[in-house]
C-alpha cells in the first residue's frame, strides 16, 4: 500500500496556532498508518492555521483548522477511502473551495516556495529551480553588466519601503573602485506588524541567500551580512541551516561554482529589533557594534557604508525576487504591475478582516480587491472604514479611496507609503484619533533620540493625541499637530522621523471630523475612547442581578436585588467593568 504523504505547515504562525502539536501527533501515528511525514512553512493562509497537506497518490489536499483529533481523522479517512473530507479542504486542484478566491488572485514570485518546500532541505529548493540563476552566471550565460541590465529592465524597486530602483543601487555599488565591499540583507525591517520578511526567511531562506550571492558577484562584494531581529528565532535557525548547506554545496566560500576569484562569506547578525534599524545607516552602525542611530548622508552606503567600505543594502523581499528575474528574464517580471511599479508586492493583511494572512499580488491591484476579494471583506459584516498602509510610519487611506491601486506613486499620493507591506484593515468601530495615537506611541518609543525634532516633537504630539482621546482636547490642538508634523518631517535626519507623523496627518486629512468631535463635543464617534463614553442601564433589560453594582470599583451603581439599577454619572469613571460583568446586555454605551 502506497504511503500517504502528510506535510504540516510549521511557520511561526502555524506553530502559534498549534501546528507543532499536530506534527508531534502525526509523528506518533506514522507507523500505524504508514504515513510519510514532512514539514513546510507558512503558505499565507494564517486565518486557517494549522494547515496540513495530504498527498494521496496523484491528488493533493490542503486542510485548514487541523487539530490533533482531526489530523488522525483525516489520515484514517484517506487510508480507507482515498478521497478528501471536503468540508475541511481549503485548497486543491480537484475543486473550488470558499478559500479559492484567496489563492486564485495572487501571483507568487517572492513567495514562490513558501509553503511548498521543506525550507531545511536544500535539495527541495534545488529541485524547484533553486540556484539555477547562479549556475547561469557560473556557465557565463550572463555577466555583471548583464545582471544589472536585467534588474533595471525588470523595473524592480526596493521592497523595503523607499522604492529606489534596485538595478541602479547595484550599479552604484559596482562602480565604486574600492576592492573591499559588503552586501547586507535587511531582515529586521523594523515593522513588527509586517511579518512577510520573517515568513520568507522561515519558508525560503535559500532564495534570499541566492539573491545575495548574485548581488555580491555583480558588485564585487566578498562578505555578506543578514541582519535579522533576534525576536525571529525560527528564521535565524533556518537561515543558519541554509547557510551551512550552501557552503557544503559550494554556493558559498572560495571560487564559488568554479568562478575564479569569486569568494563570498555570509553570516547572520542578530539585532535587537529596534525600529530605527530599518534605516540603512542605523543598521550599519548596529552591525559595527554601535548603538543603532542614523548617520548623515552623503556619503551614502554605496560609497561609504559598513566599516566605511562600499555597501549595498536590500531587504528580504527584494533579494528573493532576484533569482527569479535572472532565471526568467526582465520581461517576464515586468509584465506584472504598472508603468512605474513593476512586479508583485507582498502584504501582511491584518486587522478587521475575514481572511488575514500573507498575500502577494501584482502591482496595480486595487485596495478594494485586496480587502474584499482576497481578504473576504470585513469581520461581522461591519462597514469598511480605512486601511493603514506602510507600517507604524504609514498613513491611512479611507474607504472612499479604496479604488486606489497599489503602486508606489498612487499610494504616496494619498499621504500613505508602501512601506515594507503592512496593511491593517479598519472598520467603523475603529477610532482614527486613537489609531493615530497608537502608532505614534510606537514610533515615539522607537526614536533613537538623535534628532531633537523627532525625539521631542513626537513626544509633544503624543501628549496632545492622548489628551484628545481622554476628553481633554482644546481648540487649536489639530493645528498644533499639523505644525509639529511638518516640522518633524522637514527636520528629522532619517526616515523614522520623516515619516512618523504620517498616521496623524492622514487621519486629520480624511477624518478631521473625528478630531473635532473629540475636542468640541467630547464624544468618540466610533465609541472606542473609554473616557469619552457614557454608560447607562437599559431598564427593560435589567434583572436586578446586582453583578454590575458589586463589581463597580467606584460604587457608582445604585439599586437593590431584583430592582432596576442606575449609574450615577458623577461617580462613573468609564472603566467598562459593568459591561463586562452584565449577563443580559443591559448596559448601553454611547
Amino acid at each position: 500500500m502506497e504511503k500517504l504523504k502528510v506535510i504540516v505547515g510549521l511557520g511561526s504562525c502555524g506553530i502559534a496556532a498549534g501546528a507543532g502539536k499536530v506534527f508531534d501527533k502525526i509523528s506518533l501515528l506514522q507507523d500505524k498508518y504508514q504515513v510519510e511525514l514532512d514539514k513546510t512553512s507558512c503558505i499565507g493562509m494564517c486565518y486557517r492555521e494549522p494547515l496540513v497537506e495530504i498527498i494521496d497518490g496523484t491528488h493533493s489536499y490542503l486542510y485548514g483548522g487541523v487539530d490533533e483529533e482531526l489530523a488522525e481523522k483525516l489520515i484514517q479517512h484517506h487510508q480507507k477511502n482515498h478521497a478528501p473530507i471536503k468540508e475541511y479542504v481549503v485548497k486543491t486542484e480537484e475543486f473550488k473551495t470558499e478559500d479559492s478566491v484567496f489563492t486564485d488572485n495572487q501571483v507568487k514570485i517572492a513567495l514562490r516556495h513558501c509553503g511548498f518546500i521543506n525550507p531545511e532541505v536544500i535539495e527541495e529548493y534545488e529541485n524547484d529551480h533553486g540556484y539555477v540563476a547562479l549556475r547561469k552566471i557560473a556557465n557565463k550565460e550572463i555577466d555583471e553588466l548583464g545582471i544589472i541590465k536585467e534588474i533595471l529592465d525588470s523595473g524592480l524597486r526596493g521592497r523595503g519601503g523607499g522604492g529606489f530602483p534596485t538595478g541602479l543601487k547595484w550599479k552604484f555599488a559596482k562602480e565604486s573602485e574600492n576592492e573591499e565591499k559588503y552586501i547586507i540583507c535587511n531582515a529586521d525591517e523594523g515593522d513588527p506588524g509586517a511579518f512577510m520578511d520573517r515568513s520568507i526567511l522561515e519558508g525560503d531562506p535559500h532564495a534570499v541567500i541566492e539573491g545575495m550571492i548574485i548581488g555580491a558577484y555583480t558588485m564585487g562584494a566578498n562578505e555578506g551580512v543578514i541582519y535579522c531581529r533576534a525576536e525571529y528565532p525560527l528564521a535565524i535557525k533556518r537561515l543558519n541551516i541554509a547557510l551551512a548547506q550552501a557552503r557544503e554545496k559550494g554556493y558559498l566560500g572560495k571560487n564559488i561554482l568554479g568562478i575564479e576569484n569569486f569568494n563570498l562569506n555570509i553570516y547572520v547578525k542578530e539585532g535587537a529589533g529596534a525600529f530605527v534599524c530599518g534605516e540603512e545607516t542605523a543598521l550599519i552602525a548596529s552591525v559595527e557594534g554601535e548603538r543603532g542611530m542614523p548617520r548623515k548622508r552623503p556619503p551614502f552606503p554605496a560609497a561609504s557604508g559598513l566599516w566605511k567600505k562600499p555597501t549595498n543594502i536590500n531587504n528580504v523581499e527584494t533579494f528573493s525576487n532576484i533569482p527569479w528575474i535572472i532565471e526568467n528574464g526582465a520581461k517576464e517580471y515586468a509584465k506584472y504591475g504598472t508603468e512605474k511599479s513593476k512586479g508583485t508586492k507582498v502584504f501582511a493583511l491584518t486587522g478587521k478582516i475575514k481572511r488575514g494572512g500573507l498575500v502577494e499580488v501584482p502591482m496595480g491591484m486595487t485596495i478594494h480587491d485586496i480587502v474584499f476579494k482576497l481578504g473576504g471583506g470585513i469581520q461581522d459584516n461591519k462597514k469598511f472604514k480605512a486601511v493603514q498602509l506602510g507600517g507604524p510610519s504609514g498613513g491611512c487611506i479611507p474607504a472612499n479611496l479604496d479604488n486606489t491601486i497599489v503602486d508606489y506613486d498612487s499610494v504616496n499620493a494619498t499621504g500613505a507609503i508602501m512601506g515594507s507591506g503592512g496593511m491593517v484593515v479598519m472598520d467603523e468601530s475603529t477610532c482614527m484619533v486613537d489609531m493615530a495615537r497608537f502608532f505614534l506611541d510606537f514610533t515615539q518609543k522607537e526614536s533613537c533620540g538623535k534628532c531633537t525634532f523627532c525625539r521631542v516633537g513626537t513626544k509633544r504630539m503624543l501628549e496632545i493625541l492622548t489628551r484628545i482621546t481622554e476628553g481633554e482636547g482644546v481648540e487649536g490642538d489639530i493645528e498644533k499637530l499639523e505644525e509639529l508634523s511638518y516640522q518633524i518631517k522637514d527636520a528629522s535626519l532619517c526616515g523614522l522621523g520623516q515619516t512618523a507623523p504620517n498616521p496623524v496627518l492622514t487621519t486629520i486629512k480624511y477624518f478631521r471630523h473625528e478630531y473635532e468631535a473629540h475636542i468640541k463635543d467630547k464624544k468618540c464617534p466610533a465609541g472606542n475612547c473609554t473616557k469619552l463614553l457614557t454608560y447607562e442601564v437599559i431598564p427593560e433589560k435589567c434583572t436586578g442581578c446586582t453583578l454590575c453594582a458589586i463589581n463597580c470599583p467606584t460604587n457608582a451603581i445604585d439599586g437593590t436585588k431584583k430592582e432596576i439599577h442606575f449609574i450615577r454619572q458623577d461617580a462613573c469613571i468609564n472603566c467598562g467593568t459593568c459591561v463586562v460583568k452584565c449577563n443580559f446586555d443591559a448596559i448601553k454605551v454611547y
